[in-house]
C-alpha cells in the first residue's frame, strides 16, 4: 500500500531538454497503419520481466522485443534493456528471471531506457502473449518516468491462437503449451528477449495460418482476437 501511495503521489517527471526533444520527436512520428498486409509491414513482439505479478505495486525490470518485418523475424531488429532499480527484487524473484541484484542496480536509467524503447518501437503495433500484463507494466513505467500515456494497438496471441486453432482452445492456454505444440526452441524461459523471440515465432505461425484463412493484416487479426475474447466471456 505504501509503494502504491508513493507512486500516486509522485510528481510529474521532469525531463532534460534532450530527453524532452527525443520524446517529442517520437510523438511526431506518423501513426501506425493497421491494415497493411503482414508481408509488407512491421510489428514488434514484446515481453517483460518484473519484480512480481501484482499489476498495482510491482515494477518493470526488463523489456525484450523482436520485430517481425514483412512476415520474417528480424534478429537484427531487436531490443533488450534492464531498467535500473533503486532496490533489487527478492531472491525468489531473481531465481525466476535470473537478473541479479547487481545487474538490476546497475541497469540503465529508466527515462533513457524507455526513450530508447520508444525509438526502437516507432509507431509499429505491439504483440504479446497475455497482453494485459505486459501492456500494463509498460504503460505504467512510461507514465511514471516520461509522463506519457501510450495509445498503441496491441495484439494478444493468447486469444488469436485459439481462434486459429479452435480444437486446441481448451488444452492450450499458456505460452509453454503452444511452444511445445509447435516445437519452438527457446534458450531460457523467463528471459524477456528469449520469450519475445519464442512469441515472435508463434506469431509467424499465426500469420501463416491466418493467411490460409484469408486474413492478411493486423486489423483483421485483432478482429479475430475480439471475437475469441467474446466467445471466452472476456471483454
Amino acid at each position: 500500500m505504501i509503494r502504491l501511495l508513493q507512486r500516486w503521489l509522485t510528481p510529474r517527471p521532469r525531463l532534460t531538454e534532450p530527453q524532452a526533444a527525443r520524446l517529442a520527436a517520437w510523438q511526431a512520428l506518423p501513426d501506425e497503419v493497421q491494415n497493411a498486409a503482414f508481408y509488407h509491414s512491421r510489428c514488434v513482439v514484446v515481453d517483460v520481466e518484473t519484480t512480481g505479478l501484482n499489476l498495482m505495486t510491482d515494477t518493470l525490470i526488463s523489456i525484450g522485443a523482436v520485430a517481425l518485418v514483412d512476415g520474417k523475424i528480424a534478429l537484427g531488429d531487436s531490443y533488450y534493456v534492464v531498467l535500473q532499480q533503486r532496490e533489487s527484487s527478492g531472491k525468489e524473484n531473481i531465481l525466476i528471471h535470473g537478473i541479479s541484484g547487481s545487474v538490476q542496480r546497475e541497469g540503465k536509467d529508466p527515462v533513457d531506457a524507455l526513450l530508447d524503447f520508444l525509438e526502437y518501437l516507432g509507431k509499429s503495433p505491439l504483440v504479446a502473449f497475455h497482453v494485459t500484463f505486459d501492456e500494463t507494466m509498460i504503460k505504467r513505467a512510461l507514465r511514471q518516468y516520461l509522463g506519457l500515456t501510450l495509445k498503441h494497438s496491441w495484439l494478444d496471441l493468447a486469444y488469436v491462437m485459439p481462434a486459429l486453432y479452435p480444437t486446441l482452445a481448451y488444452s492450450h492456454r499458456c505460452l509453454d503449451d503452444w511452444i511445445n505444440r509447435f516445437k519452438i526452441h527457446i534458450e531460457v524461459r523467463h528471459n524477456a528477449l528469449a520469450d519475445a523471440l519464442a512469441t515472435a515465432q508463434l506469431l509467424q505461425i499465426a500469420v501463416s495460418r491466418a493467411r490460409g484463412k484469408g486474413v492478411a493484416d493486423f486489423a483483421e487479426l485483432r478482429g479475430m482476437e475480439r471475437t475469441q475474447r467474446w466467445a471466452s466471456g472476456v471483454s
